[in-house]
Formats: structure tokens, C-alpha cells, sequence
């Protein structure tokens, strides 16, 4: 068992090498800690078969490419192209962030070219943050990392309270005090952010 170490070890490496995927990369897709990955490559520990059942319907590559030497060229050659769904998810979830913001300057426009002399129109923009954040969060909640959610959640909580009071002060009305619902608010998050989830 001990000579099938440095085979695996190669095989994911050349297969992560070949997909342009860093370790923390192929980590997240397995669920694991890229510590983890560091040591199957360095040839310290191997991943169980469930493990490398998964790193070979990843690669698109038979589970046996994993553990043979003899057969790694030709399983490189045959192996299809596989897309690079976290770049695309990326890119989505900016490109739905940016139509906030496109609506947000179409409803600037309009309404500075129908209601002449309208002097509120600019806060559409300050409202589109939280908007922003709404987004954000939805396909986050989706396709990204549980953790990154409090972290939107906060700056969600934030900037909808920073919108309120300027809003509140452009009618003359100073609402300052309403930030301190963001301290309570922030504290319930922080410790909501601590639960923590086993695997099935």
C-alpha cells in the first residue's frame, strides 16, 4: 500500500496541474482543507475510495487512472474538457451585481429627464448596495461558501440602516441613532455565524 502512495499523489497533481485549479480550489470542490490536499499530493496520506471516487468524476478520468501509472498519459488524452464552474459562477454573480447598478443609474436617468428639477433621484444609488448585497447573498447562498453569508448579511445590515438614515435626512429629519441597531444586529450575526454544521 505504501508504493501506491506516490502514484496517486502524482496523478492528482498532474490532474489539478492540467485543470489550472489551485489546491485550495480543488479543497473547496471536495470539501475538503487544502492541508489536506497538500498531503495526498506530497504523498503523506491517500484519500479513501470515496474521496478518489470523487476526485476521478471531477477530472472526468476512470477511477482507476488514480492508482495505475501505466495507463496516466492515455486517460490525459481521453479525458474531455471539463468546464470551470466556480469561474463561471463568478463571473454570474458579478454580472447580476452590475445589472443592479445598471438599473440603478437607468432609474437615475429617467427620472432626471421626466421629473425636472427632482433633486432625491441620487439615492438610487445608495440604495442599490444593499441591493447589491441582496444579490450577492442569493447566489452566494447557492454556489459559494456558507461562511461568506454572514459576512454579506453584515454589510447587507449595515449599508439597508446607512440608507434609512440619509434618506430620513434629506427630509429634514435626523435619525443618527438608528445606526445603534446595527451593534445588536452585528453581535446576533457574529454569534449566528459561530453555529457550526456536521456532514452527513
Amino acid at each position: 500500500m505504501e508504493d501506491i502512495k506516490p502514484i496517486i499523489a502524482k496523478n492528482i497533481t498532474q490532474l489539478r496541474l492540467g485543470a489550472k485549479m489551485t489546491q485550495s480550489e480543488l479543497a473547496e470542490k471536495l470539501n475538503y482543507s487544502d492541508k489536506a490536499i497538500s498531503k495526498w499530493e506530497r504523498a503523506e496520506s491517500i484519500p479513501d475510495v470515496a474521496v478518489l471516487k470523487s476526485i476521478a468524476d471531477l477530472f472526468a478520468v476512470p477511477l482507476d487512472y488514480l492508482v495505475r501509472q501505466e495507463h496516466q498519459e492515455e486517460a490525459l488524452e481521453e479525458a474531455p474538457f471539463v468546464p470551470d464552474k466556480q469561474h463561471n459562477h463568478r463571473v454570474i454573480t458579478t454580472l447580476s451585481v452590475l445589472l443592479v447598478w445598471f438599473v440603478a443609474t437607468l432609474v437615475y436617468v429617467l427620472m432626471d429627464v421626466i421629473m425636472v428639477g427632482a433633486r432625491l433621484h441620487w439615492l438610487t444609488f445608495p440604495y442599490a448596495i444593499p441591493a447589491s448585497m441582496i444579490v450577492w447573498l442569493v447566489f452566494n447562498s447557492i454556489w459559494g461558501k456558507v461562511r461568506r453569508n454572514y459576512m454579506i448579511i453584515s454589510l447587507l445590515t449595515w449599508s439597508a440602516l446607512v440608507c434609512v438614515v440619509v434618506s430620513l435626512l434629506c427630509f429634514g429629519i435626523t435619525a443618527w441613532k438608528l445606526l445603534i441597531l446595527g451593534i445588536p444586529g452585528q453581535i446576533i450575526i457574529c454569534i449566528w455565524s459561530r453555529l457550526q454544521y456536521r456532514k452527513r
